[in-house]
């Protein structure tokens, strides 16, 4: 298996096996910490090989291919309310089967408030 896309959004959407993101970001500057994000999505693009045929921990299920050589899936993860206690580095890490696969980074800054 191979992961062709990765990344943290603003949302997105399986369109008829179109992966449609909008607003992929790897940065979040809050005013104040903790800081929440209202919503985001974490969006892969999975390419399976006809011998990674069946069921795996990430819940995809791949059936039988026919002729085909390979079949990707996409996978739209919805994450509400994420908080963020302090500024500083983060990673969204994607694993089936328990192995990681992916690894998104996402850092947290905090905005520095002008003096006058």
């Amino acid at each position: 298996m191979e992961i062709q896309v990765a990344t943290l959004c603003d949302s997105a959407v399986d369109y008829g096996g179109k992966l449609s993101l909008l607003g992929a970001f790897d940065t979040i500057v809050a005013r104040e910490l903790p800081a929440v994000h209202p919503q985001c999505s974490v969006a892969l693009r999975i390419l399976f090989r006809k011998e990674e045929e069946g069921s795996h921990t990430l819940s995809v299920n791949v059936g039988s291919m026919g002729d085909f050589f390979f079949s990707t899936h996409n996978l739209v993860l919805n994450l509400q309310q994420l908080r963020f206690e302090n500024s500083g580095l983060y990673s969204v890490d994607v694993a089936i089967d328990g192995r990681q696969i992916a690894s998104v980074p996402l850092q947290i800054l905090q905005r520095q408030q002008r003096t006058q």
